[in-house]
């Protein structure tokens, strides 16, 4: 079965030059040119991943309403930002808001699928043959690989796909300090270290809301990130 990838863009020669790259390795693509539009289309059924832009029609902010919108619906849904708007304060909101990745309009269309295309392996993580880890488990946490589902002291964590990869990659060898290079590895994206420091201040946050005495990401300045041992 092919999957299924839905992009929200205002646009339509934007749009079709999308679909039509997208269509070419295979995927089925449904476009969207408004809000209203797609949210129609998703109350009836959700995409495999969704492409947004930010300013939408007569709604200037319109795709980051959306994904607020599909990250309540699915914590693990696949959201890509595609936008001319590319300031640090849009990245950083976009980020926030639970998208896995941002990129500007600017991207050449082989860069898009191959974003898309590693999105999607990350999916299929669980699929794949061979032994690996299926659950870690370390204080509080408990890490759940074939579920992409991570709790704290019980209660579930909605992490994104790009958050359960990183936090993946810190508690595999917990005490061990992962630069921002391998945690992108780990996540299969390619951002500047800002972005991977919002990523990380997010994952924080997130544990935060679950338990305000969360303190078990430790940042080594100039080095990167560890998990505390």
């Amino acid at each position: 079965m092919s999957r299924i990838i839905a992009i929200v863009e205002d646009e339509p020669d934007l749009r079709a030059n999308y679909e039509d790259a997208l269509r070419r390795y295979g995927y089925e693509v449904c476009g969207y040119a408004d809000r209203a539009t797609a949210m129609q289309a998703f109350a009836l059924r959700l995409p495999d991943l969704v492409i947004i832009d930010v300013g939408l029609g007569d709604e200037p902010e319109g795709g980051f309403e959306l994904c607020r919108h599909l990250r309540a619906r699915s914590p693990a849904l696949p959201i890509l930002f595609l936008t001319a708007r590319d300031s640090d304060l849009d990245v950083i909101s976009g980020l926030r808001l639970g998208a896995d990745d941002y990129l500007g309009k600017a991207t050449s269309l082989p860069q898009l699928t191959a974003r898309v295309a590693a999105l999607f392996r990350r999916i299929d993580v669980q699929r794949q043959p061979g032994p690996r880890e299926q659950v870690i488990s370390l204080r509080g946490l408990r890490l759940e690989v074939e579920r992409l589902r991570v709790t704290w002291n019980g209660t579930e964590v909605p992490l994104t796909l790009t958050e359960f990869w990183m936090v993946h990659a810190l508690v595999r060898h917990p005490g061990h300090v992962r630069s921002r290079g391998q945690l992108m590895r780990e996540a299969e994206i390619e951002v500047d270290d800002a972005t991977v420091t919002s990523h990380i201040k997010r994952i924080r946050r997130k544990f935060e809301a679950v338990d305000p005495a969360f303190a078990e990401i430790d940042t080594v300045h100039g080095a990167g990130y560890r998990w505390r041992p």
